[in-house]
């Protein structure tokens, strides 16, 4: 059941300093992991930790609501591509969306916060609902094999980042190489040329 305070919008200032709170969480966290304090956060926000609060009443309900603005922000742009065209390109894009995303800011130690949350499950279930479509039409289409499934893709999904992380002061761009190897075992032809050279151990 819906509360009157969750039913109630928020204010134009309660919205944006719940944007810029999420945004300065994001980044703080980023910086310095799970330590990153509450004091920190608001000061980087410009607000009082009153406000930090009185949005997320513990840090637990902070790190689930960027985990669920991140994956919410990842599933629209999954649903702003189900009307491709090109549903392999469409697919392809999906992919280097989240990688280029999680280059830019890595804050995958979060992800596994607060799954047990019914906004966190609820966001899972609408990201996952966007890549089985992309798949399925994908499949649909030829552009990836008859076997391949949306969960493979869900789970391969972070899979080129964590690849170049071992690769010290590796190319920024050396998660593509990965992700290339990964689409072209996702083909159903040969595999084509990759982006990025091989790096030197």
């Amino acid at each position: 059941m819906t509360t009157p305070a969750q039913a109630r919008p928020l204010r134009a200032d309660a919205a944006r300093n719940r944007a810029l709170l999420l945004a300065a969480a994001a980044d703080e966290f980023a910086e310095h992991g799970l330590e990153a304090s509450v004091a920190d956060i608001a000061r980087r926000a410009g607000v009082g930790k009153g406000t930090v609060f009185r949005h997320f009443p513990t840090k637990d309900d902070l790190i689930a609501a960027i985990v669920v603005d991140r994956i919410n922000d990842l599933r629209a742009a999954g649903e702003r591509l189900l009307d491709a065209d090109d549903a392999g390109a469409a697919l392809l894009e999906f992919l280097t969306i989240a990688g280029g995303r999680r280059q830019q800011r890595d804050l995958s130690f979060l992800m596994g916060s607060g799954e047990w949350k019914p906004d966190v499950q609820q966001a899972h279930a609408g990201l996952f609902q966007a890549i089985e479509t992309l798949v399925a039409r994908a499949r649909e289409h030829g552009a990836v094999r008859a076997d391949v499934t949306g969960t493979d893709v869900f789970l391969l999904m972070c899979a080129p980042n964590y690849v170049s992380e071992y690769v010290p002061n590796g190319s920024p761009d050396l998660w593509r190489r990965y992700l290339a190897i990964i689409f072209d075992g996702l083909r159903p032809e040969g595999a084509h040329a990759l982006p990025q050279p091989s790096p030197t151990l």
